[in-house]
């Protein structure tokens, strides 16, 4: 099988640790020759040549790590929509969840419209209320960013005058800006392969120093071996109880279900002190680095990175299939119905009768 990967071409240049991709590429080019596999690379930059590249490479899938154009996130649904519009089939979520993904706080409306637990939130913009009447302790996060961009120690604050300060510092930054109540307790990550839910995760915050809030930071999650790095350690499986457990991975999949996610994705939530869980984010493109939490959790479901890698080049597969047969019924429905199929390219434009 010919498979193109597929990455932000800014990553070969990137300067910043979340930007760097090329080490996980390396490791999915590496999973993917040992099953028999060629494997192009292809970079994605915003002068759209990669488009025609991938065209005439004629590829049988692509294995879709592209996180974003030039470091942008909110560009990455654009790569896969072009996927889908050559109907080339490819690894991972549609450009319709990863574009839902992207807006927490659409998301939010959407889970706690169907049921689900999400900690009470709203959305400020420029010009807009800084006092949202969440309560507090609240964290403020941007709307529309992943891997803990735009957060830190002082994105949780406990009164309206810290609130509004960061919320103007923020501002500055970015047009959208979450308000969330903050959810004291337990944090779990679950991730999804399939329909299967791996084992779940648990970040260790009892090595935090102390003053600083349990949370996962970009300095956490992205600064090697500094104090709130080795303040939140993971650990899987989590130590909860079956019933707990039950309720966590039951609520995780529902929430990957209504968002429609594909192939692999994780969900992140909070366990407050009743033992309520409660979801922070549903995340339609994880890392899938062989270091990351999505290979750990397979780890331990005994799945291994290699296989792991092969079963999502699989769902990328079998989800074209589906579409293709789906393509094929339609026709023929329509042939059934009487309706005579066009042939050839329309004729746009048609002289009047006289």
């Amino acid at each position: 099988m010919k498979v193109a990967i597929l990455f932000d071409g800014a990553s070969a240049f990137a300067t910043v640790p979340d930007q760097l991709i090329l080490g996980t590429v390396d490791a999915i080019q590496a999973a993917l020759v040992a099953e028999g596999n060629a494997v192009l690379r292809i970079a994605v930059h915003p002068d759209g040549k990669w488009i025609e590249k991938l065209r005439r490479a004629q590829v049988d899938l692509v294995f879709n790590m592209c996180e974003g154009v030039d470091g942008v996130a909110a560009l990455e649904p654009a790569v896969i929509a072009v996927l889908e519009l050559f109907g080339i089939p490819y690894t991972g979520s549609s450009s319709a969840t990863t574009a839902l993904c992207l807006r927490k706080h659409v998301v939010n409306s959407l889970l706690e419209k169907s049921g689900l637990p999400v900690p009470r939130f709203a959305t400020i913009r420029p010009g807009g209320k800084l006092t949202p009447g969440v309560g507090f302790p609240a964290i403020c996060k941007p709307a529309a960013e992943d891997a803990s961009i735009g957060i830190e120690q002082r994105s949780v604050v406990r009164t309206t005058r810290a609130l509004g300060d960061r919320l103007e510092a923020m501002l500055e930054r970015w047009d959208e800006v979450i308000v969330q109540r903050y959810i004291d307790g337990r944090e779990v990550n679950v991730g999804v392969l399939g329909d299967q839910v791996l084992p779940i995760a648990e970040i260790d915050f009892s090595g935090m120093p102390r003053g600083k809030w349990r949370i996962i930071t970009y300095r956490s999650k992205w600064e090697e071996g500094s104090d709130e790095d080795l303040g939140a350690l993971p650990q899987c499986p989590a130590p909860l109880s079956a019933r707990l457990a039950a309720e966590v991975r039951r609520t995780a999949l529902a929430a990957w279900k209504i968002v429609g996610g594909h192939g692999y994705g994780r969900v992140d939530m909070r366990i407050d002190a009743e033992g309520k869980p409660w979801i922070l984010e549903v995340n339609a493109n994880p890392d899938i680095s062989p270091d990351a939490g999505l290979a750990r959790m397979a780890r331990v479901a005994g799945i291994e990175y290699g296989a792991m890698i092969r079963t999502v080049c699989e769902l990328g597969l079998a989800r074209d299939r589906a579409r293709r047969e789906a393509g094929a019924r339609w026709d023929e429905s329509q042939r059934l119905s009487g309706v005579a199929l066009p042939s050839g390219e329309p004729e746009l434009f048609v002289a009047p009768e006289p």
